[in-house]
């Protein structure tokens, strides 16, 4: 006589919710929610607060989908690669297939859905960013040139002129100064991370430039991005998007990034590899409150100015 079970746990191997949440990359869609939140708090005109949830809402769903999208197509790298090879793919908890289906379903509903509740430019504008990301960045440049990271950095820089989308209906030259700053600080942040990480790039064949050009390249690299993006970010001050909070933030900011880059630049590999790269760890972890402080002075400068309080006026 058989012994029939009627455990009804999960198998083991069994997807949980928290893995269909992985495949949404909760991690970068905080990125995407807060400065896209800041794109619209900062435009100047007043949105009602559930318009402005759900924009803010759609927007999220719209980056989870292009996470999950880019799992499906990344699987095969991630399961060499040890800072992936546990995502809910590798590890066997979700198929290619339901990825590919939940990423395609949430592209879609995301920007149905901004559409409807802001506006189609704004709609229009997600639909491209969630294209660019899938296709240009992970089946295109990521697998085919060391300027990856670089161009399809804009997918990540995309989010504030989608916020600024959904409350206006309207481009300027505001949103674009925040896409600039998303975009410039990309390559230097995640090179930080691919000089004690190269090893992962070299075995999946990723052309990441420490790859293809070595890490004393790399750290050159680093070194002329982060003078760029010092010089972007505190111009910034001066426009509509600025003010003296912002200022302020911006240069210590800046003079603490630019003192990374440096030390990170007049490093070779012994030391570097001595020390366990100590050095270009803090300025990946400094390149985070970096991004977050910057918006977060963006975002108090548009709260304070109703009052007389923000930007320069």
């Amino acid at each position: 006589m058989s012994d029939v079970s009627f455990n009804t746990g999960l198998r083991e191997g069994e997807a949980e919710f928290g893995d269909f949440f992985a495949l949404l990359k909760p991690r970068v869609m905080s990125l995407v929610v807060f400065t896209a939140l800041v794109g619209l708090v900062a435009a100047p005109v007043s949105v009602h607060p559930l318009i402005g949830f759900s924009a803010v809402l759609f927007i999220a769903i719209g980056g989870g989908a292009s996470g999950a999208l880019n799992m499906w197509w990344d699987a095969d790298i991630d399961r060499i690669m040890r800072r992936t090879r546990n995502r809910p793919i590798p590890s066997g908890k979700v198929s290619g297939q339901d990825a590919l289906a939940i990423g395609l379903a949430l592209s879609g509903l995301s920007v149905m859905m901004l559409a409807l509740a802001t506006n189609l430019m704004a709609g229009a504008m997600l639909a491209f960013t969630i294209f660019f990301y899938v296709v240009i960045y992970s089946m295109w440049l990521k697998r085919s040139t060391p300027q990856n990271i670089v161009i399809g950095g804009a997918a990540g820089a995309f989010p504030p002129v989608i916020g600024w989308l959904a409350a206006t209906g309207t481009m300027a030259v505001e949103p674009w100064l925040m896409f600039a700053l998303v975009f410039m600080w990309t390559p230097p942040h995640f090179w930080a991370l691919c000089l004690f990480m190269r090893s992962d790039y070299d075995d999946a064949g990723v052309p990441m430039l420490t790859v293809t050009h070595g890490r004393r390249a790399t750290r050159v690299h680093i070194l002329v991005y982060t003078v760029l993006l010092a010089l972007l970010a505190i111009g910034a001050s001066f426009t509509g998007i600025g003010g003296p909070i912002y200022l302020t933030v911006s240069v210590v900011l800046n003079g603490l990034f630019l003192l990374g880059a440096v030390r990170i630049w007049r490093r070779d590999e012994t030391d570097a590899e001595g020390d366990n790269f100590a050095v270009e760890r803090r300025f990946f972890k400094l390149s985070l409150l970096y991004l977050f402080l910057h918006f977060g002075a963006i975002l108090a400068e548009a709260v304070l100015r109703p009052y007389g309080l923000g930007g320069w006026t």
